[in-house]
């Protein structure tokens, strides 16, 4: 009897400990980093100042305490194209798909892209590429099975070419496996460091091969990539894009905590939670702030304003509290400073945009789709929208 009340104790403690709060009026008190203060107290005044000090203090700063590092060398790198001669999508799309091998100190580590073009392009065309966190079948390179998670044919109807490439090609998804792929293969000094890159880093590296292969290729305009993820790819999306800006747009949906979400506020899910649950997405250190939200150094306006002056579109669902669709709008109005330094002016409107009403401008945009965490015709239709824009 007694084993049985000590089990039920330890089971209560552990709700108890990843209780998450959903409700408003117990968010706490909070005060933001201010995004344009060093760590010497400086305050920035213009973009020059914010390029040269504080947006490299910034990026460290994720590094370190949440990302880990992402390394940038490696010895070459090759594609092997395997183009279909046959239009698809009743002749609008040409699919191509290519095989983007890297190499470093012999080892290989292989990427593969699902990628369709407008058919005879007048001119090299935008691309939206995501970072594609679920099943295969959702970017199915026959077209057999079509998902609402990579509407390929509403795109390409639109004008623009899409791509994607899967997690699973660079991490596994799984805290006992992740390591097998790049991190052990190409990396794995990463794996001893406690500001070392872990899964969503390496999901951000592959984005930026891929960026790599889109240089090359004269069907795509590779100064219009817009980076796209879901949920952890979202987080991923975010973080590939403060990384490297040749990324011209990013679009991060439903991404919440350690995604576009401000982990302050604590509501939904909690860094504790994140870590403990997902403990191969983040660098070990960002374990010091379990239940210490306040003593992070940074909060997720920051990675937001790292994308300045760039496009970036941030999303929620109205049934996805997880996510912290609130949060994730207070995020967006937080970075507008930075961007304010390159004399861009607010986009958003001051309160939250109420559900399926969204707030498209040139660099900002914003909704809250009525339903569950996904992302589907209505989220791309918008996007699509904002693309436009810029």
């Amino acid at each position: 009897m007694k084993r049985i009340a000590c089990i039920l104790i330890l089971q209560l403690a552990s709700l108890a400990v990843f209780a998450q709060n959903y409700d408003e009026s117990k968010v706490p008190h909070y005060t933001l980093p201010d995004v344009l203060k060093t760590s010497a107290g400086k305050t920035i005044r213009n973009k020059e100042k914010w390029e040269k000090l504080r947006r490299p203090e910034v990026l460290k700063l994720f590094e370190d305490n949440v990302y880990g590092q992402l390394p940038t060398d490696y010895d070459s790198i090759r594609y092997a194209l395997s183009e279909d001669d046959h239009p698809e999508m009743d002749g609008k799309a040409v699919l191509k798909q290519v095989g983007i091998t890297v190499f470093r100190k012999g080892t290989p580590v292989q990427i593969d892209v699902v990628l369709f073009v407008p058919a005879q392009p007048k001119k090299p065309v935008p691309v939206f590429l995501l970072i594609n966190n679920r099943g295969k079948e959702n970017t199915d390179p026959t077209r057999a099975t079509r998902s609402e998670f990579w509407p390929a044919e509403m795109v390409i109807d639109s004008g623009f070419a899409i791509a994607a490439f899967h997690v699973s090609d660079l991490a596994p998804d799984n805290k006992d496996t992740y390591a097998t792929g790049l991190l052990q293969k190409l990396y794995p000094e990463q794996l001893k460091k406690d500001n070392g890159m872990k899964a969503i880093g390496a999901w951000a590296w592959g984005a930026s091969r891929v960026m790599d292969y889109f240089e090359t290729d004269k069907d795509i305009d590779a100064k219009k990539v817009i980076v796209v993820g879901h949920s952890r790819g979202g987080k991923t999306s975010l973080w590939a894009a403060a990384q490297d800006q040749r990324f011209a747009a990013c679009v991060t949906n439903c991404s919440g905590n350690t995604g576009a979400a401000l982990a302050r506020r604590q509501f939904g899910e909690r860094i504790s939670r994140i870590n403990a649950t997902f403990p191969h997405w983040f660098n070990n250190n960002y374990k010091k702030y379990n239940d210490r939200e306040n003593a992070l150094p940074v909060d997720q306006h920051m990675l937001i304003a790292l994308i300045a002056p760039r496009p970036v579109y941030a999303t929620n669902a109205s049934k996805d509290l997880w996510a912290d669709p609130k949060g994730t709008f207070l995020a967006m109005k937080a970075a507008e400073p930075v961007y304010a330094l390159y004399g861009i002016k607010p986009e958003l409107p001051n309160d939250q945009p109420g559900i399926d009403v969204p707030v498209i401008g040139p660099h900002f945009g914003y909704h809250n789709r009525e339903g569950e965490h996904n992302m589907t015709a209505y989220d791309w239709a918008n996007f699509i929208r904002f693309a436009r824009k810029f």
